[in-house]
């Protein structure tokens, strides 16, 4: 079933399932993007009085902001942040301080004037820019180029550089739910929501879109790959909306949310990473930032609310999705960053160390080698969390049909409940967590990532992670027979989690047990310079960098599969 799955969403040509860019919401979006923008700037403000109805509370958030906002700009300023920075927020600061010498009845009216020009710093700084004939260049360029880096690489011939022999879905798989995606999409807003694993993730799902047949997406992408300038190039292009994970005080997160609101209530299809940034373990994950994910929530809410009763309200669905690589050109610098921060509640910057020129490489690697990536598309939820099936009503447990309007309803009457809709936020992050584990797809690379990291936890059970992580690599070798035994048992219970429901397997993953071991060592981290796993002259499993095979060991934790090594 599975292969034949695959080879019909490779072979598949989806058609467009709108006419035209005219007709897409993200197109009519854009071309209000002045009075988008204003409406967004007006309800933030709106919404952080009612959250600050006292001017003394609005007061010391402003100036909480500006404290933050100056602490940034000493400690971590980027490329892309305005130049005006300093004179702005140093202005802010003035005004505040100046405040103690006016008297009661000018400060609310300069209060009012700060919070406005703040807020609407943050909505035009936040605020995507689409446009059709950008989006057309970006989008054949990239297919141009990364088709032509295919070819090149598959045929290994120079003149093959020009054919058009492979195509991207040669090399990059779709499976899952696309046919359900293209339904709900023609029947509602749908808001994607990916697992985040690298700064290629954002380029990745852009053509997944585009190849399903669908109106390109607004999407959350994070600020700091502005800083890089192909990144920053495509995104500008492509109608990213920009989210500074820096900026933690009340007048930005409230304008960020508010604009994701407004824009799905409009009929936008959006994309954000729940997860809030990349995995910096390796794992899938686990908690997930529930400020973006409540908009969806909150818009569907006020979908209801407006309705006059006479057409039927429009759906929110969203859909879980999770990417599948043997190889993150980051994972080094994101395993670092997370074993650093191990155990620590501690926020830490979004830092890039790699530019425009590492990451061509990076893909004209990626091309020219045997390591593919998968897309994994799930089963479409409601806000709430249920499932929907293909004609959009949500489902119980008992796969009956409900009505998500009900969950809005107090006293007969559609309200607006803040603690209620913070408990379905939190009931919708959890669904779509175990979503993820559901729909995971994994591959040979991350059986044997996992069973050779597994194998050298069991042989050294008196040391902790940071001890064992600085082992010698003359410590480290597994026995082949050892390692193939291991591998087999843990490939079985995979297979039995996939008949249960539980996961998903690439195709590769069934055949002879020594060749799918091959093609698994050669593929984790395939482009490292210090490989992660390899195979010595005497045959046995040995590592030449083992914080990074902990990184591609952890896309497997959370099946309980250390029972079987």
């Amino acid at each position: 079933m599975e292969i034949l799955e695959e080879k019909k969403n490779k072979n598949r040509r989806y058609k467009p399932i709108l006419d035209g860019i005219p007709d897409w919401p993200v197109y009519r979006l854009s071309k209000n993007r002045k009075e988008f923008i204003e409406e967004v700037a007006a309800k933030s403000i709106e919404r952080i009085k009612q959250l600050r109805p006292n001017t003394k509370q609005l007061i010391s958030d402003l100036e909480a902001t500006a404290y933050r906002e100056q602490n940034r700009i000493k400690r971590n300023r980027w490329r892309v942040d305005p130049k005006d920075d300093q004179k702005f927020w140093s202005k802010v600061k003035s005004e505040l301080v100046e405040l103690s010498s006016k008297n009661t009845n000018e400060i609310d009216g300069i209060v009012d004037d700060i919070l406005e020009r703040i807020v609407q710093r943050y909505a035009d700084e936040i605020a995507g820019n689409f446009k059709p004939n950008s989006y057309r260049v970006t989008r054949e360029l990239i297919k141009f180029w990364f088709q032509r880096l295919l070819n090149g690489a598959r045929v290994k011939k120079f003149g093959a550089f020009f054919r058009n022999q492979y195509t991207l879905r040669d090399k990059i798989q779709i499976v899952g739910k696309v046919k359900m995606l293209r339904t709900l999409a023609k029947q509602g807003t749908v808001v994607m929501v990916p697992t985040h694993f690298s700064n290629l993730d954002s380029i990745l799902i852009g053509w997944v879109i585009h190849s399903c047949g669908l109106p390109a997406f607004i999407y959350g992408a994070g600020l700091n790959l502005f800083n890089i300038k192909i990144f920053a190039y495509f995104m500008n292009s492509l109608g990213a909306y920009k989210v500074d994970r820096r900026k933690k005080n009340l007048p930005y997160l409230e304008t960020l949310k508010m604009y994701s609101s407004l824009a799905i209530q409009k009929g936008a299809h959006s994309l954000f990473f729940p997860g809030g940034t990349r995995s910096r373990s390796g794992l899938i994950e686990k908690q997930l930032k529930l400020g973006l994910l409540s908009t969806a929530i909150e818009a569907q809410r006020n979908l209801y609310l407006e309705s006059t009763g006479g057409e039927p309200v429009r759906k929110i669905f969203i859909v879980p999705v999770t990417l599948n690589y043997n190889f993150v050109l980051e994972a080094p610098d994101l395993i670092e960053d997370y074993l650093h921060v191990k155990g620590q509640d501690k926020y830490f910057p979004e830092q890039d160390k790699y530019g425009s020129v590492q990451l061509l490489r990076f893909l004209f690697k990626f091309f020219t080698k045997g390591s593919n990536i998968s897309v994994s598309i799930g089963t479409g939820l409601d806000v709430l969390g249920n499932y929907v099936d293909d004609a959009g009503n949500s489902l119980d447990n008992q796969g009956r049909v409900i009505e998500t309007k009900d969950y809005f309803v107090s006293n007969s009457h559609i309200t607006d409940d803040k603690q209620r809709e913070d408990e379905y936020t939190r009931m919708l992050s959890n669904r779509i967590v175990t979503e993820y584990h559901r729909i995971n797809r994994v591959f040979a690379s991350h059986v044997a990532a996992y069973v050779a990291f597994e194998i050298w936890q069991k042989k050294f059970p008196m040391l902790d992670l940071f001890s064992l992580l600085r082992l010698p690599e003359e410590d480290l070798e597994i026995e082949y027979t050892e390692f193939r035994e291991t591998f087999k048992r843990v490939r079985k219970r995979i297979y039995e989690l996939k008949d249960e429901g539980k996961v998903r397997h690439a195709t590769h993953l069934k055949g002879k047990a020594d060749a799918v071991i091959k093609l698994g060592v050669e593929n984790v981290g395939i482009f490292h310079l210090k490989r992660p796993l390899l195979i010595n002259k005497k045959g046995n499993i040995i590592t030449h960098d083992l914080t990074v095979l902990y990184y591609y060991h952890n896309r497997l934790v959370g099946y309980d599969l250390e029972q079987y090594i």
